[in-house]
């Protein structure tokens, strides 16, 4: 199949037969360059758009634990101090402010239970909860005297069973 035109004359047939040549070849060429400059770019973007890895800013990350604290401070001020070891009076304060805390921290890009967050309610604790355990408070295990009871029964009572079957065989033979 032939795809050029055709002329009388061989001279203008040559001629556009090489035109058509070039223009492929500049074609060519020009979707290299395209191509070539579309590929760069792409590279670029992918080094350029990788993900942002957050440093921690320690600064940042205590201002936000005392706005966080703020408000529980507040909070709290409001209670009467003789229900401040009472968790049922501020459970819902509470849990805001250490939901507060974890989420301004990985919202900075620190990890959380960060140092600094640690020490902050660490010191929180101290200023509202510090005398919550007056009274010493004795733990007791009855569970501990339960179990060694069930254990006795357990070993006592085929115990006496067996001994009992002894007696009756024995007693048994003796009649006969």
């Amino acid at each position: 199949m032939n795809f050029f035109p055709q002329t009388e004359d061989k001279e203008t047939h040559c001629r556009t037969r090489n035109l058509f040549r070039m223009d492929i070849n500049t074609t060519m060429l020009l979707l290299f360059f395209v191509f070539g400059i579309v590929a760069k770019e792409n590279i670029e973007l992918k080094v350029t758009c990788s993900p942002r890895v957050l440093e921690c800013n320690k600064t940042a990350l205590h201002l936000e634990m005392e706005e966080c604290g703020g408000r529980f401070k507040t909070e709290m001020a409001e209670l009467d101090p003789q229900n401040w070891c009472n968790l049922t009076h501020f459970i819902s304060q509470y849990h805001y402010f250490t939901s507060c805390t974890e989420n301004n921290a990985v919202k900075i890009g620190c990890f959380w239970p960060h140092p600094v967050v640690e020490h902050y309610i660490i010191l929180i604790h101290k200023q509202f909860f510090f005398n919550c355990t007056s009274t010493l408070v004795v733990w007791s295990d009855n569970q501990e005297d339960a179990l060694t009871l069930t254990i006795d029964i357990l070993i006592i009572v085929p115990v006496f069973l067996t001994l009992a079957m002894i007696t009756s065989v024995v007693w048994c033979s003796k009649k006969r």
